[in-house]
């Protein structure tokens, strides 16, 4: 696939600290002349060092502001700042306003999401994603889940982070979690839009994250029972059109309903802590709405996993409604509700089950051979050469077609 006289690089070099170093070793990397390994190891340095830039530049923008202070009004400063740095970088006055305000509060509200920035540990958008999901939390309160949430941001996609300071945000307060949820409930709408193309958006906004998912499922259900060998359409499009159907009062495919995932500890449960639960597909969600769906979900089949709060092991699982599925699927789905491809956040309960061992190749349909993989992702194990196994810890640690390893839990953030 490559020359065999592929040009080295220094070991650990996506480890290295960005700055001059780094830079001088990247600017002497011919990326065409490397090992495939090699070019995702040239990658990540490259990132690391856009990183650092892009926190110098922030840094730069927050110090336009300190040489406008001679003005005495505050909001002149930052006018005064916008006006500058629009005329400098040829932006528009909102992206100026926008990035300004990130420089500022990158600086004064979230300090160490900056530091993660310059030294390369994150990248923009995981600080964006920090930054917009901290921005309702008092400065102490959005350093405190920042802090935990750059714990695990380097491992994460910006989804799975997303979640994860969701999480924090309910656990730090969720008082104010459960007032926004019923501020913004209460706001619950249908809106419409035309576009230019001539076709027409329906959106609902603000509505209860357990009944977006039960519908979500029975719509994702009635979608796949229509896709036969004969049917030309694409599930997106079979999904645009079973919606639409439903709300003109059709019949549509198949009877039931599909399956949701509710994952939620046992304090939360008995009503004596306030934890988020965890919503297959929509991720976390104030502790209310954790107990409904456990415990008055009348409607459609949901899977429920009750987890230790100490050590998230699951003591008791089971399905509301119907009857449940096999046995095996329900231990694979309470074990790893997710599935297991690096960065893939896809409910185990939506996910095809995978034999780590091929069948072919004489690995047994037990628990321990099977793991939840989405449709897409298990395409291209099989198709792409990646592989992977159960470790004992429970933990599945993968190897790419490049041979680079990385470790998933297939468990929420």
């Amino acid at each position: 696939m490559f020359d065999s006289l592929e040009q080295p690089i220094p070991a650990r070099l996506d480890e290295l600290e960005p700055g001059p170093v780094l830079a001088a070793w990247l600017e002497t990397i011919d990326v065409e002349a490397v090992s495939g390994y090699d070019r995702v190891v040239v990658l990540r340095a490259d990132q690391r060092m856009v990183s650092h830039y892009q926190a110098r530049m922030y840094q730069d923008m927050a110090s336009v502001s300190d040489a406008l202070d001679d003005l005495e009004d505050v909001e002149l400063i930052v006018d005064a700042a916008v006006a500058e740095i629009r005329a400098g970088l040829q932006l528009t006055r909102r992206s100026a306003d926008v990035e300004l305000s990130l420089a500022l509060d990158l600086r004064h509200r979230l300090p160490q999401v900056w530091r993660a920035l310059a030294r390369g540990d994150i990248d923009l958008r995981r600080a964006r994603t920090i930054h917009s999901g901290t921005e309702h939390l008092s400065p102490q309160q959005a350093r405190e889940v920042s802090d935990l949430a750059l714990r695990e941001a380097p491992d994460q996609t910006t989804g799975q982070l997303s979640a994860c300071v969701r999480r924090l945000c309910i656990e730090v307060e969720p008082d104010d979690a459960r007032q926004r949820y019923e501020r913004d409930v209460g706001d619950r709408r249908v809106v419409t839009e035309p576009t230019p193309a001539g076709t027409a958006h329906l959106l609902a906004l603000h509505l209860p994250p357990d009944r977006v998912a039960a519908a979500s499922a029975r719509i994702n259900e009635l979608a796949r029972s229509l896709k036969t060998a004969a049917e030309e359409r694409t599930m997106d499009q079979l999904r645009a059109d079973v919606f639409l159907e439903l709300i003109e009062g059709r019949s549509v495919g198949a009877s039931g309903r599909g399956k949701v995932d509710i994952r939620v500890d046992l304090t939360t449960l008995a009503g004596l802590s306030e934890n988020p639960g965890e919503l297959g597909g929509y991720g976390p969600v104030i502790a209310d709405i954790a107990r409904q769906t456990t415990v008055h979900q009348r409607r459609g089949q949901w899977h429920f996993t009750v987890t230790d709060p100490d050590t998230g092991l699951a003591v008791s699982e089971g399905i509301t409604r119907r009857r449940p599925t096999a046995a095996q699927r329900r231990h694979v789905e309470s074990r790893t509700p997710t599935c297991v491809f690096p960065g893939c956040r896809m409910p185990a309960t939506a996910c095809d089950l995978d034999h780590q061992k091929p069948f072919a190749q004489g690995g047994p349909t037990s628990v321990r051979n099977l793991g939840p993989l989405c449709r897409s992702d298990h395409v291209i194990k099989h198709r792409a050469g990646w592989t992977y196994r159960w470790m004992p810890d429970g933990l599945y640690r993968w190897t790419s077609r490049l041979g680079h390893i990385y470790t998933t839990s297939g468990t929420p953030p």
